[in-house]
């Protein structure tokens, strides 16, 4: 194992991985979210939970207010911003990086208003929008590849070669948001597990995520609590819902740190701090 640290710059500061895998935590303040939506029904217990989670290990805290699973139903844009920016405004108060998980780029940009440093968009910034109000905020971009869209991705996910294909599309949203004035040190790359991707997909992938990695960008992975981890099991024998699969998660993370990646999105914050901690120890040793 070989370790190159690397840089990510967020509005007025900049992350490093040098000393340690960075751990996204997941703030869902939805109804519907696949594994905990509707379990955070305040803004007040929404923000207590971000909080929660930066003391169990979180560098980031990723705010939400839309569903993105599979077959989700969308979210106006004035129901998302109810939800998301009074818990961003408070999170930020308390002092944590906060990510605004956000198709839209009216939710983003009040999220950045209210403080936000990063704009996560899982459609890659498709909206011409989203790129320039990431390029004038200077807010970290989180730019993920997902086959179709949260209501069809799921229906019949096809490539010639999966690694290839969303290496490929990453590498060319890159330049692209880049000619729309998005610095190139604000830029992580998420290969979108589960997002328009098989079972065997998401496996190969994970498995050859050291290709995304070689691309030059942070890399982000986000395998939490996912249907894939929940086919591992089920094939073993046991099946388990969507909260029970963080030992199972707490695996992908370590092989996400061994591999090299900068940084990765999870629900249970502490499984996965000691699984990257350990992982970290191991990969840095010299």
């Amino acid at each position: 194992m070989s370790f190159s640290p690397t840089t990510w710059a967020i509005r007025d500061r900049v992350l490093s991985n040098a000393d340690h895998t960075l751990i996204m935590g997941v703030v869902n303040v939805t109804p519907d979210s696949f594994s905990d939506g509707g379990l955070l029904d305040s803004p007040g217990e929404a923000i207590a939970h971000g909080v929660a989670l930066a003391r169990a290990g979180a560098d980031i805290v990723d705010v939400g207010g839309e569903s993105t699973r599979p077959r989700a139903t969308p979210v106006s844009v004035a129901d998302e911003l109810a939800r998301v920016v009074p818990v961003v405004a408070g999170l930020v108060d308390a002092g944590l990086v906060v990510s605004i998980d956000t198709m839209k780029p009216a939710v983003a940009a009040a999220a950045v208003t209210a403080g936000a440093q990063i704009v996560n968009d899982v459609t890659g910034l498709a909206d011409p929008d989203m790129v320039a109000l990431c390029a004038e905020s200077g807010a970290g971009v989180v730019m993920m590849h997902m086959q179709g869209d949260p209501a069809t991705m799921q229906d019949d996910p096809t490539y010639d070669n999966v690694v290839a294909e969303v290496a490929g599309f990453l590498e060319q949203r890159a330049l692209d948001i880049q000619a729309g004035g998005v610095g190139r040190d604000r830029i992580c790359l998420d290969p979108g597990i589960g997002f328009g991707k098989t079972y065997g997909h998401n496996l190969e992938l994970l498995h050859n995520i050291d290709w995304l990695i070689t691309c030059g960008y942070p890399v982000l992975v986000g395998p939490s609590r996912k249907g894939f981890l929940g086919a591992i099991l089920r094939a073993a024998g046991h099946e388990t819902s969507a909260a029970e699969r963080d030992a199972a998660t707490a695996a992908t993370v370590a092989l996400a740190v061994a591999a090299g990646a900068f940084a990765v999105r999870v629900h249970n914050v502490g499984h996965a701090f000691q699984a990257a901690r350990t992982a970290d120890a191991i990969v840095r040793a010299s």
